[in-house]
């Protein structure tokens, strides 16, 4: 117990330090953008029109007149007590509206992340057991296929097929449009996330699945496997008892890594299906300069991913005792 809480604390820092250097990289990539705040927010018409009072208010209210060392210093004090600031284009609290919109993004993400972990997984066993036979000639095709298509365009080409031409599926948006917030079920709900879950979970499988189909081969090579055969144990036992064991290490920590891929990917797949969630948020506040928005969502899926490598890591001493060090000195 003690070696964990040691091992925590130490990935703790670390990830500290990575959101501090998270944040000051998207900073200096926010200050260096040609993007005027007030020429996107307010408009050269507008701006022509005011006088220079109003002018100056409004670069006051965008920050355009303060040190950019000194808005992130004054930034970085509030975070360090839980403030993230406020946000320029909602007018509330950064948190507030990260909140909002991760809980209607959860849904799409969390039932990705599932469904993209158990089949990169499960065809990744196939393809790896049967090496060099026909489901493994499939699905290597299917995921170096998918690994080089761009999630919008399967975002479209999924739009076009089940919303457009069969109108199973609504084209867009998390609930249906003009419907009261109390009228909407969980089933509309489910309805309007399919579409976003089914792209990022069939972007998602390549990776896991060729990552698992190289240790299966490893496994399926190896002398215990080779004396499981000589012992007459069937081929369904030995990838059941022998090879499934000794796969789900790797792809515990594969499940895991596939957060930042996931949340990467909601941000284009969010914005074909017009779906108000985390990564349209993210995309709306760099096109509007919203920094403190900015700033606050990428510090916070930081943490997500992070967090999910450090579940990864104790997970593996809970999978495998001999990972942990005290069973490694006995």
């Amino acid at each position: 117990m003690k070696h964990r809480l040691w091992f925590t604390g130490k990935k703790l820092i670390r990830m500290a330090l990575l959101l501090l250097g998270v944040s000051i990289v998207t900073f200096l990539l926010m200050s260096a953008s040609p993007l005027d705040p007030l020429q996107t927010n307010v408009g050269q018409a507008a701006l022509g029109s005011m006088s220079p009072e109003q002018i100056a208010k409004l670069e006051a209210y965008w920050g355009v007149d303060t040190p950019p060392l000194s808005r992130y210093i004054g930034w970085l004090l509030d975070a360090l007590r839980g403030n993230l600031g406020v946000s320029l284009l909602y007018r509330q609290p950064v948190l507030a509206v990260i909140g909002e919109r991760l809980a209607g993004s959860v849904l799409v993400l969390l039932a990705a992340w599932v469904i993209s972990g158990v089949l990169g997984l499960t065809l990744g066993i196939l393809a790896g057991a049967f090496r060099g036979r026909w489901p493994d000639r499939v699905i290597r095709g299917y995921c170096l296929l998918i690994s080089g298509t761009p999630a919008f365009w399967l975002a479209i080409l999924l739009l076009l097929i089940f919303s457009v031409w069969l109108g199973w599926l609504p084209v867009g948006l998390s609930v249906p449009a003009g419907m009261e917030a109390a009228a909407v079920t969980f089933a509309d709900r489910l309805r309007h996330a399919v579409l976003p879950a089914l792209t990022l979970s069939i972007t998602g499988v390549a990776n896991i699945a060729l990552h698992t189909r190289e240790k299966m081969i490893g496994v399926m090579s190896s002398d215990y496997v080779l004396f499981a055969r000589a012992r007459g144990e069937s081929e369904r036992a030995i990838i059941l008892r022998h090879g499934f064991r000794n796969v789900l290490l790797p792809a515990i920590t594969l499940q895991f890594a596939s957060v930042s891929e996931i949340i990467g990917g909601s941000v284009l797949v969010e914005q074909v299906f017009s779906y108000p969630g985390l990564g349209q948020a993210a995309v709306t506040a760099g096109l509007g300069s919203d920094l403190p928005l900015l700033l606050g969502i990428t510090v916070v899926t930081a943490a997500i991913v992070f967090i999910g490598n450090l579940i990864a890591d104790l997970l593996y001493g809970a999978a495998d005792p001999r990972i942990r060090k005290g069973a490694v000195r006995r």
